[in-house]
């Protein structure tokens, strides 16, 4: 056993002796890695600008590791997370190294100590963490442009039946909104400037966001651009279908809330009210419980 412990420690002091001389060491980081890091350095936290540093050396590896098919599925879901933290995919590969160099070699040190269940866990971290921030900024993203959209709708109706087009009306009205649905009508925007089509720039529009009602305004919009359809009518509308699609997501998630208190308060509340009740009967009677014992 003192054996082991001795070669632990040497393994661990020679590890932290090459990550010195690799931190100190001059790296030439592929173009577009540097350029991530230098244009998201501003966005990222210091921890996320941490990682990243410690592991851009790997994340070519990673992205090769990867293929080019994985590598298109992260950088869709890191577009509908809206490139939280200034992340890209070179972050991502970055950070899923170090996240894997922690997971694995936490887990094999607890193997080592027999602990398999943190073993399991840290396997699981080093695998799944930066996915489940993945899928967090996806979900608060989505949530946040479904509660801004159907008043957003509305007020570009009113500026359009004041006498703007389309365009100019989508320009003005973005620049009073922020958060992310005011952030994918720019991105949209700049794409028609650059002489991408208003079906087009739409249609991206609609691959970027994981959401049922951006995917109806798209397509309500199209329709109503196909068939000579008033905008404005268009615009209310779709506002008002946005509305009652919410008001029936409200209604189921109240109706399986219901289920999950009740189970919560038989499982836990009711037993512990009862235990109480007896509990409080019995020190209250002033019953000798010695005589209950036979002693």
């Amino acid at each position: 056993m003192a054996i082991l412990l001795a070669l632990l420690a040497a393994l661990a002091v020679a590890g932290v002796c090459w990550g010195v001389a690799l931190w100190r060491s001059e790296a030439r980081l592929p173009s577009d890695l540097a350029v991530a890091l230098e244009v998201g350095a501003s966005r990222t936290t210091v921890v996320g600008s941490a990682l990243d540093r410690l592991g851009m050396r790997w994340a070519p590896l990673v992205l090769r590791l990867m293929g080019d098919r994985r590598v298109a599925r992260v950088r869709a879901r890191i577009d509908r997370a809206g490139n939280p933290g200034g992340l890209t995919v070179d972050r991502y590969a970055a950070r899923r190294a170090v996240y894997g160099f922690l997971g694995f070699g936490g887990a094999l040190v607890m193997l080592l100590d027999g602990q398999l269940l943190l073993a399991v866990l840290l396997v699981a971290f080093g695998l799944f963490w930066i996915e489940v921030g993945i899928w967090a900024a996806v979900r608060e993203r989505k949530d946040a442009i479904e509660r801004t959209l159907p008043d957003f709708l509305d007020v570009l109706a009113v500026v359009v039946s004041a006498g703007l087009s389309f365009r100019q009306a989508l320009e003005r009205v973005a620049e009073k909104y922020e958060g992310p649905w005011a952030d994918e009508l720019r991105i949209t925007l700049r794409q028609m400037d650059l002489g991408v089509s208003r079906r087009q720039a739409f249609e991206e529009l609609r691959k970027r966001n994981d959401s049922e009602q951006v995917a109806q305004f798209v397509t309500a919009l199209q329709q109503g651009e196909e068939l000579g359809a008033p905008i404005v009518g268009t615009l209310i509308a779709i506002a008002g279908d946005m509305r009652r699609t919410d008001a029936q997501r409200a209604r189921r998630r109240a109706a399986r809330a219901v289920p999950k208190a009740t189970v919560v308060i038989t499982t836990f509340m009711v037993p512990g009210t009862m235990v109480l009740l007896v509990a409080g009967f019995f020190l209250g009677s002033g019953a000798d419980f010695g005589l209950i014992r036979g002693s």
